[in-house]
């Protein structure tokens, strides 16, 4: 194997396939990144058996072979490299990299241990890059952590009549995001849930695209778990296989009624809310007090009580309703206010121990993005029922 090309262009392919390689690799030859000269063009992929990711570039003076490296070692070398074409070449069990004055010599690993990269899914449909990734950053934020609960570790996706719903709980808020895309079949319907740490990640390709393909295999061969894919139109792909398990009913959360309604700026509130958090202990509240009107003061915050430290703060904010205490988790609420995408949030209400929904404010009809948050009655209130 041997070619040159920019350092630009390769330093970006290799470091966007570098990051679906695990943090620990099951096995050594699970850290390598496999680079394949075809002709006028090289290939770099990496694969763990569960996440793959695969990236082309053209190159110059390619002569046809395969090679398996160390990808991290790879990523951190073009970090470091001169802007100066870069030629690669093969010397036995070694890899010499050349860039200006600068030389590296790299080992090999074994590629008839290196698994076979599964096929891009048949495509489904195309969505707008930039949506695409937007969404997913506006749900991912309620996705869970906790292993130990895998399912609610996923976003789940939602196609049906040319729509696509994203959704993520960790059992104390709920985000749901709508779309359009356009499906290759009309009246597609599908349902799959997607690791959030991958789809996160893929996100971050997409800037420089204009519309990414889907691809489903919702059942792999013989049974096997299914996977889903996306491609850029720049030609990068990346597959994962779908989470099992049981998603929670989520429809029913959200209220269909409510009893009040506060609309108000979200910078001053975000910065308020920062201010006032500063004061509150690990796993304790914020306390907003709504009272009816419009106008000014509509709105006090506080945190803290009795003999440790405290904190206040009014805001204006324009309340349709009773007058009305809620606490929330400062950071959950920051989080939502981050993502709504609008400079004034509406937060709707039934009760203070029911949840609230978030939104931003929209003139052209009902809001894309609802984002349900649990007010906290104890330290860890669960949005789902038990």
């Amino acid at each position: 194997m041997k070619f040159q090309a920019e350092r630009d262009v390769l330093a970006d392919a290799v470091a966007w396939a570098a990051r679906a390689l695990p943090a620990r690799p099951a096995a050594p030859v699970l850290a390598g990144m496999r680079l394949a000269v075809t002709g006028n063009n090289l290939a770099l992929s990496t694969f763990d058996y569960e996440v793959s990711a695969q990236a082309s570039v053209p190159v110059d003076g390619g002569e046809d072979g395969t090679v398996l490296v160390s990808g991290r070692l790879l990523a951190e070398i073009f970090k470091a490299l001169p802007a100066r074409p870069v030629e690669m070449a093969t010397d036995g069990a070694q890899v010499t990299l050349r860039c200006g004055s600068a030389q590296f010599t790299l080992l090999t690993l074994p590629q008839d241990e290196y698994p076979a990269l599964p096929d891009m899914p048949p495509e489904s449909g195309k969505v707008g890059a930039d949506l695409l990734a937007q969404a997913i950053g506006q749900v991912a934020i309620a996705a869970g952590r906790d292993d130990t609960l895998p399912a609610l570790t996923g976003i789940r996706m939602e196609f049906a009549d040319g729509l696509v719903t994203l959704v993520a709980t960790d059992r104390y808020r709920l985000a749901v995001r709508t779309f359009p895309w356009e499906p290759v079949i009309a009246g597609t319907e599908a349902t799959v849930l997607v690791p959030a740490r991958t789809l996160t990640e893929a996100a971050r390709s997409f800037g420089g695209s204009a519309q990414v393909s889907i691809g489903l295999a919702e059942t792999g061969e013989q049974g096997a778990q299914g996977i889903i894919g996306w491609e850029t139109s720049d030609g990068r792909r990346t597959t994962t296989r779908l989470l099992g398990g049981e998603y929670p009913k989520y429809q029913a959360l959200p209220p269909s009624e409510f009893s009040a309604t506060a609309e108000l700026a979200v910078a001053p509130f975000v910065e308020a809310v920062k201010r006032v958090a500063l004061v509150a202990e690990r796993n304790t509240p914020i306390r907003l007090t709504f009272t009816a009107g419009r106008g000014e003061y509509g709105l006090l915050l506080e945190a803290g009580a009795g003999d440790e430290a405290t904190a206040s703060e009014t805001l204006d904010a324009d309340h349709d309703g009773p007058d009305l205490q809620v606490a929330f988790n400062p950071q959950y609420l920051l989080d939502g206010l981050g993502a709504i995408g609008s400079d004034t949030a509406v937060i709707s209400f039934t009760t203070p121990t029911r949840p609230a929904v978030l939104t931003g404010k929209r003139e052209d009809g009902p809001a894309d993005y609802r984002y349900v948050l649990m007010p906290i009655r104890s330290a860890r209130e669960s949005i789902i029922a038990r």
